[in-house]
C-alpha cells in the first residue's frame, strides 16, 4: 500500500482560514520529521467558493474529494450564507456522501487551562447521519417540515442498520482504550426509536464479549457529566443527543477550542471536523484557539496511519501530541480562552518548536496515543 496519504485542505469560513492553515502547517512539520510523504490537495469550499466558484460546494468537490485518503474540514459559517440555492451547508453533505456515521469527538482534561476536573478523558460517539438533523435523515426532501402556518413537524430518523454501524465504530474505540462503553438514549420516552438503538447497539455488543456495556438515560447523562465525567470512558448515542453533549463536555475542560472531532465510516476516508463554528466575531484578530483544529488533524493522521497500515503517518500523530502538550503547559503559548496570554501564532510556534526539537535518540518513537480512536 502506498505510504504517500493524499490529504485535502478545506479552510471553510471566519476562523477556518486561520485554524486550517495553522493545522496544516503542523501536519507538513511533523510528517516531515517522521518520514512521511504527504500530497496536498486544496479544495474550494463556503463563502469564499460561493463568491468565486458561485457555490458552496462547486461541482466536482465530491469527486475530487473521493480520490482523497481523507481531508481536513475547516468550520462553515452557514448561518450566515445569502438566502440563495448556490449556498448550501456543505458538512452534512459530506458526511452523507462519503458515509462517515460515526462522530467521533473526544474530551480530555489538560491542567491549568480552566477545566473543571482534572481528571477527564472519555470520547463521545455520536451517530452522525440520521436522527432529528433534518438535512441528513432523509434522502429527498427534509424531516421537518410546516404543513400550516401553525405547525411544524421535526421527523427523527433511527434505523436498526445506523445504529449498529455507529455501535460497532464505538465498541473498537471501546476496545482500544478501557473497555468499557456507554450507551445514552431515552428509551423511557422514545420507545421506539430509543428502542431499537439501545437494542442494536446490544445485539453488536454481542461479538465484544471483552466490552463492558451499560446504560444511562440522556438527562441523567446531562448531569453525570457535569458530576462524575470521570466515571465514563467511551460512549455512543444518537445525532442530536451527542451534539449537546459533546458541548457541554467541551465546557468541562476550556470549552469549543478544546473540542476536536473526527467524522469516520466503513471505508478508509475520515474527515477532520472540530467541533466549534466559525467565529465571525473573533476571525482575524489571531486569538482564535487552533487547538480543536490541530488536534483533529494529529486524529486524523493516527487514524490514517493505523488504518492503511503506515507507521510514519502514527508517528507523525505522536510528534503532533507532544507538540501540542508542550503548547499547552505554559500561559505564553496558549489563547486567552485557556487562561494563556499569547496569540494564536505563539501557540502554533510553541508546537512546531517541540515537534522540531530533536531527541536523543533522533528520529520519534513516541508510539500510540492512549486517548487514540483507532
Amino acid at each position: 500500500m502506498s505510504q504517500t496519504l493524499k490529504i485535502g485542505i478545506l479552510e471553510g469560513d471566519d476562523i477556518g482560514h486561520e485554524v486550517v492553515p495553522a493545522s496544516v502547517e503542523v501536519a507538513r512539520a511533523a510528517a516531515d520529521r517522521a518520514g512521511l510523504s504527504i500530497d496536498w490537495t486544496e479544495v474550494p469550499i463556503g463563502r469564499r467558493a460561493l463568491d468565486t466558484h458561485g457555490h458552496t460546494m462547486p461541482d466536482g468537490t465530491l469527486d475530487t474529494l473521493g480520490r482523497l485518503d481523507g481531508w481536513i474540514l475547516g468550520p462553515i459559517g452557514h448561518r450566515e450564507y445569502p438566502k440563495v440555492s448556490e449556498a448550501i451547508n456543505p458538512h452534512p453533505i459530506l458526511r452523507k456522501h462519503f458515509d462517515l456515521f460515526a462522530n467521533v469527538r473526544p474530551t480530555r482534561s489538560f491542567a491549568d487551562i480552566g477545566c473543571l476536573r482534572d481528571d477527564i478523558d472519555l470520547v463521545i460517539v455520536r451517530e452522525n447521519n440520521e436522527g432529528f438533523q433534518p438535512d441528513r435523515n432523509v434522502v429527498m426532501g427534509s424531516g421537518e417540515f410546516r404543513p400550516t402556518e401553525d405547525v411544524t413537524i421535526s421527523v427523527r430518523v433511527i434505523s436498526k442498520e445506523g445504529s449498529r454501524k455507529v455501535a460497532r465504530a464505538a465498541l473498537e474505540i471501546a476496545r482500544s482504550r478501557k473497555k468499557r462503553l456507554t450507551l445514552v438514549h431515552k428509551n423511557t420516552v422514545f420507545k421506539l426509536g430509543c428502542g431499537m438503538f439501545v437494542d442494536s447497539c446490544y445485539e453488536v455488543a454481542k461479538e465484544f464479549p471483552d466490552i463492558a456495556v451499560d446504560e444511562v438515560i440522556v438527562d441523567t447523562m446531562a448531569m453525570r457529566l457535569v458530576r462524575d465525567p470521570q466515571s465514563f470512558d467511551v460512549v455512543v448515542t444518537t445525532n442530536m443527543f451527542g451534539d449537546i453533549l459533546t458541548d457541554e463536555a467541551a465546557g468541562l475542560v476550556g470549552g469549543l477550542g478544546m473540542a476536536p472531532g473526527l467524522c469516520i465510516g466503513r471505508g478508509s476516508i475520515a474527515m477532520a471536523q472540530a467541533t466549534h463554528g466559525s467565529a465571525p466575531d473573533i476571525a482575524g484578530k489571531g486569538i482564535a484557539n487552533p487547538f480543536a483544529m490541530v488536534e483533529s488533524t494529529r486524529m486524523l493522521f493516527d487514524w490514517l496511519g493505523r488504518r492503511r497500515d503506515i507507521p510514519a503517518a502514527v508517528e507523525a500523530a505522536a510528534l503532533m501530541k507532544r507538540g501540542i502538550d508542550h503548547a499547552l503547559s505554559t500561559p505564553a503559548t496558549r489563547t486567552q480562552d485557556i487562561r494563556g496570554t499569547g496569540t494564536q501564532r505563539d501557540m502554533v510556534g510553541a508546537i512546531l518548536a517541540a515537534i522540531r526539537q530533536k531527541s536523543a535518540g533522533g528520529r520519534s518513537s513516541l508510539g500510540s496515543l492512549g486517548a487514540d480512536i483507532s
